[in-house]
């Protein structure tokens, strides 16, 4: 009997336990799915944050010399303005100076940005260069934010990304957005980025890059040193831009860059000046010159304008195509005489030639100040018409309409790079080129803290280029060469052309080597970026 009520006792806890425990579990399972109900689920995206408040950077201003991450694109198409983002990035621990002197940082991964389409992988980081506080600031600038309430962690680093192109801006690329890269303004007037049009002429003794005894491609009329200029300094200054470093040309890489490919410039002689500076510079990258030939056996001079150079050891081509206005130099029939017209509306007949490119320098503006041109009366033709007046502003902006509206039918985005250089500023003083105008005293560069270099074409040709679909890249040559007065070659230029005073000078074109190479430099830096991936 006593066995039995222990039994029974037994059970009756057995039992009230077991009703506990199934209340319990039911009471949990109802409250989880009220819970669940009221709350919605968080989104698993990861989105790139940009804080649009300005931070100030009093305590701790960034010097920024080397800015990486640039974009592959710099189209004009539907760029309204400049936008500037700050971005705001924490210091990690692990930050850790590079061989170059450069402290390298990673952007943290998990970073939010309300509304943004820039996604970036969670696998991937972004990496950043600063330079050091113990570095020199005399080649780099000081980018500090506009005054704010909000307290600054010295640690914090803000990099202004601005967007928009009509001061040559560039923009991220989905390519690089994938690649986890942050793209930085490079070119224009950036307030937060690197001034590549905007900086000063350095002195440099480890220039120029080649002689005019190492290149043979370099004509008569551009050996200022061959025909007797007795100063060689002019060739011995290299553009510092403001905010970070200007890429020194590397003949080897970028022969690497052309590997398989087609270079081509199509322009004036200033587009010839500038193709026959890259010629030189590739010479340096070149272990036999016999390998290197123009295809078919033509010598430069100034006579001929189209030529194609080959590099056999990189199976690729270098080659320029003359035509000075982009459009046709045609006759027509003006009563009983047949008179010179500019077609305005119609390709120069050379275009099959360029089509095949993998890279297209463009360039049209010296002509478009000649006599003839300027004064437009009984010269243009549009159709079967010849305008008997037409303003030469007017006619340059139907040109280059015509010009972007076969580059938008003609160009495959996808194989070719197109680039259009601006003009490039004569310095004749006392008169023009046939009144007696010269350079020849000059022989340094202009001494000034800023050139306000403004071009009429430039303008135009930004408006033109803002309306094209087919993406083009603006080399913004005119205001650095601006300062170099001294980079003509004057009375150096070779023997004067029949018919020609010998009192003319030449304060156009340039000396080699000399300017042009800044250009072919500024060329290099943008290729470095637009064809890296197919050289990976």
């Amino acid at each position: 009997m006593e066995r039995q009520r222990s039994f029974s006792v037994k059970s009756s806890k057995l039992l009230i336990f077991s009703l506990t425990v199934s209340s319990s579990l039911v009471f949990f399972t109802f409250f989880s799915v009220w819970a669940f109900k009221i709350t919605p689920p968080a989104r698993p995206e990861t989105h790139l944050h940009f804080n649009l408040t300005a931070v100030s950077l009093a305590r701790n201003p960034l010097t920024v010399q080397k800015l990486t991450g640039f974009s592959g694109n710099s189209s004009a198409v539907g760029a309204k303005g400049s936008i500037l983002i700050d971005a705001h990035l924490e210091k990690p621990d692990d930050a850790s100076r590079n061989a170059s002197g450069y402290l390298e940082f990673s952007a943290p991964r998990e970073i939010q940005n309300d509304g943004s389409d820039s996604e970036v992988p969670a696998d991937q980081d972004t990496a950043f260069e600063a330079l050091s506080e113990n570095d020199d600031a005399s080649g780099g600038q000081e980018i500090e934010a506009a005054d704010s309430n909000e307290s600054t962690d010295p640690e914090q680093v803000v990099v202004a990304i601005s967007e928009g192109i009509e001061e040559g801006r560039e923009e991220a690329t989905a390519s690089q957005q994938e690649e986890g890269l942050v793209s930085v303004a490079i070119e224009g007037e950036s307030s937060g980025g690197c001034e590549l049009t905007r900086g000063k002429w350095v002195y440099d003794e480890s220039y120029p890059l080649y002689t005019n005894a190492s290149c043979p491609f370099i004509d008569e009329g551009f050996d200022c040193e061959g025909n007797g200029r007795p100063d060689k300094d002019h060739a011995k200054w290299r553009w510092q831009p403001q905010g970070c470093d200007f890429p020194r040309f590397n003949a080897t890489t970028m022969l690497e860059l052309l590997r398989g490919k087609r270079l081509v410039f199509v322009g004036d002689s200033i587009n010839r000046n500038q193709w026959e500076s890259m010629l030189c510079l590739l010479m340096g990258g070149v272990r036999d010159p016999k390998r290197v030939y123009e295809t078919r056996g033509r010598k430069i001079t100034k006579e001929k304008g189209n030529y194609s150079f080959r590099f056999v050891d990189y199976k690729c081509t270098v080659e320029f195509y003359v035509t000075h206005f982009l459009v046709h130099e045609s006759k027509a029939r003006l009563g009983k005489k047949r008179i010179k017209t500019l077609r305005i509306d119609t390709m120069d007949r050379g275009t099959s030639r360029w089509r095949g490119a993998d890279v297209l320098v463009f360039n049209t503006a010296h002509w478009w100040s000649h006599y003839k041109t300027k004064a437009g009366i009984n010269y243009y033709q549009e159709g079967r018409q010849v305008l008997p007046q037409l303003d030469v502003s007017t006619a340059f902006r139907k040109a280059l309409m015509t010009w972007a509206s076969w580059v938008d039918r003609h160009i495959n985005p996808a194989k070719t790079q197109v680039f259009f250089r601006s003009s490039a500023p004569s310095h004749f003083r006392g008169g023009q080129w046939n009144s007696g105008g010269h350079c020849q005293e000059a022989t340094r560069p202009l001494n000034t803290s800023s050139i306000n270099w403004y071009s009429e074409k430039n303008a135009i040709l930004e408006d033109v280029m803002r309306h094209m679909k087919t993406p083009v890249t603006l080399l913004n040559i005119s205001g650095l060469s601006a300062y170099r007065i001294d980079g003509h070659p004057s009375i150096y230029g070779g023997r004067m052309r029949k018919g020609r005073s010998s009192n003319i000078q030449d304060c156009s074109h340039w000396c080699l080597p000399g300017v042009p190479d800044t250009w072919n430099e500024l060329l290099y830096m943008h290729l470095q970026t637009k064809l890296r991936h197919s050289v990976q």
